[in-house]
């Protein structure tokens, strides 16, 4: 096994061109760890922040973008169990997935699903931990509640809207072309707004309103997310496309009992991540391997091409996963 290996690192904060292929020493298994010799790597939102200088890696992870792959496990660390070598996983990171090798805790490692190959099952750790913590267990959406996800076509939105159309919750969903609202009635939303040509409170209230929302726009979004949610309704933000800062009349909270919450997945603790991924082989791996769920691909990428899968995410063009091949 070299000791050197082929990596993507961001040379400098800036655009996509900023992404450059490298060489790196293979990480070694630190204590409960595994090293995965990587397949294919998701790429994702966080990893775009991260390039343009606008998310810090935690201290102890890696500087290298990527936070979920898939592959084979060549090496484990002290303390491990569950994991053994030459096992097919897919993994939530803490940084450093673009790359031929990567380190990470071993209780954030899943099987690959029955049915699925090693791209589709890289597609799984960053949406799932982000939805499942997010709104089922943040949220605490319940069977028969009425559920919004903006981005329906995102690698977010396309998990979200089947993971809850799955445990029978009512689905709308914000997208910004019939096409992409075409995928979201697809994969089980009843409504998809085109948030262009439509106003997705009016659409929502129209229903009754949302007992919860899953938001990644923020900005000029909370408020109007306010007054799409029904009475005793809960607002969880994961992200802020539209900027974090805006005004908003508190009052409202108060008389609608209204919930406002959030989290962003990285900084928390590996212990924290453990049981999100042990609810997830449990609730939803079995989903999985029974085609109730399954990932949405949109296109896949070389690593050394990483630039340009960074570009087609900004773009916004794309439905559902986009993933860098990086191994055989």
């Amino acid at each position: 096994m070299s000791q050197m290996m082929r990596a993507v690192e961001i040379t400098s904060p800036g655009g996509p061109d900023v992404l450059q292929l490298t060489e790196r020493p293979m990480p070694e298994p630190g204590h409960g760890q595994v090293v995965i010799k990587v397949a294919w790597a998701g790429v994702n939102r966080p990893d775009a922040l991260q390039r343009a200088g606008l998310y810090a890696p935690p201290p102890t992870a890696s500087d290298l973008p990527g936070l979920e792959a898939s592959g084979d496990v060549v090496a484990i660390g002290e303390g491990v169990s569950g994991v053994k070598l030459g096992d097919q996983v897919c993994a939530l990171l803490p940084g450093g997935g673009y790359a031929e090798y990567v380190a990470t805790p071993a209780a954030h490692c899943l099987p690959v699903p029955d049915g699925l190959g090693l791209m589709e099952a890289a597609c799984l750790p960053e949406t799932h931990f982000t939805v499942w913590s997010n709104v089922f267990t943040r949220g605490g959406l319940q069977a028969g509640e009425r559920f919004l996800v903006h981005g329906g076509s995102s690698g977010i939105g396309t998990t979200a809207i089947q993971l809850a159309h799955a445990f029978g919750a009512r689905v709308f969903a914000t997208a910004g072309s019939a096409d992409k609202c075409d995928a979201c009635t697809a994969l089980g939303a009843e409504i998809a707004i085109n948030y262009r040509s439509q106003d997705f409170v009016e659409v929502v209230r129209d229903e009754g309103g949302a007992d919860l929302i899953l938001d990644m726009v923020g900005g000029e979004y909370i408020p109007r997310n306010l007054k799409a949610l029904a009475d005793d309704g809960r607002l969880v933000q994961i992200a802020f496309l539209g900027g974090p800062k805006v005004e908003v009349n508190f009052a409202t909270l108060m008389t609608r009992r209204l919930t406002m919450t959030g989290s962003t997945l990285r900084p928390q603790s590996d212990l924290a991540k453990a049981r999100i991924a042990q609810d997830l082989r449990e609730a939803v791996w079995p989903l999985l391997e029974a085609g109730k769920v399954k990932p949405v691909m949109d296109q896949t990428f070389e690593l050394a091409d990483a630039s340009q899968a960074h570009a087609r995410m900004e773009s916004s063009g794309h439905i559902g996963k986009i993933v860098l091949k990086v191994g055989g």
